[in-house]
């Protein structure tokens, strides 16, 4: 299945503003965290992406990126698009997804994209993909975010202001 859900042109940079916080290491997205992915991440369009390049550690058979870093990788991506789109935070509440096509580590750059689908009574239906260098969709779903009212994501998950995701020129 090749990649439809791409983005209109024009790229924007999203600062990770939680590496200020003291003691945080999130597998997904912290730059200090040497055994986690690393993810670093864009908004475009209506999308929320990260190119990610995958280590032979992060196999589970041969070859083959570990279904549950897929897993991690989309849920990491939702969690994103959920703070760049609401402009708030939220926990996940359920991830379906739909493995399409092996993962290979030695193939190159994967992209993962996320979009907020649907947005009702605090529950985000957010459209995730996972996208090989060839362009095809080899992992996609939906991830059900539970979001909370933007002050109660500031208390509970450090949800910072807006304005710290994106680096001022």
């Amino acid at each position: 299945m090749k990649n439809n859900m791409s983005g209109a042109s024009g790229k924007r940079l999203i600062n990770n503003p939680y590496t200020k916080l003291e003691g945080y290491n999130c597998f997904g997205c912290s730059p200090g965290n040497d055994l986690g992915l690393q993810l670093h991440f864009y908004e475009e369009g209506e999308f929320v992406k990260s190119v990610w390049k995958p280590k032979p550690h992060f196999a589970g058979y041969k070859n083959i990126l570990h279904g549950g870093i897929q897993a991690t990788l989309l849920d990491e991506i939702a969690s994103w698009a959920v703070q760049i789109k609401l402009k708030t935070a939220g926990v996940t509440a359920n991830l379906d997804l739909r493995y399409r096509k092996p993962v290979f580590v030695d193939k190159g750059e994967i992209t993962l994209q996320a979009k907020i689908e649907k947005f009702s009574k605090r529950i985000a239906n957010v459209q995730v993909a996972l996208i090989n260098a060839d362009g095809n969709i080899c992992c996609d779903g939906i991830v059900k975010y539970f979001v909370y009212p933007e002050q109660i994501a500031r208390e509970k998950l450090y949800y910072p202001e807006f304005e710290k995701f994106f680096i001022k020129d």
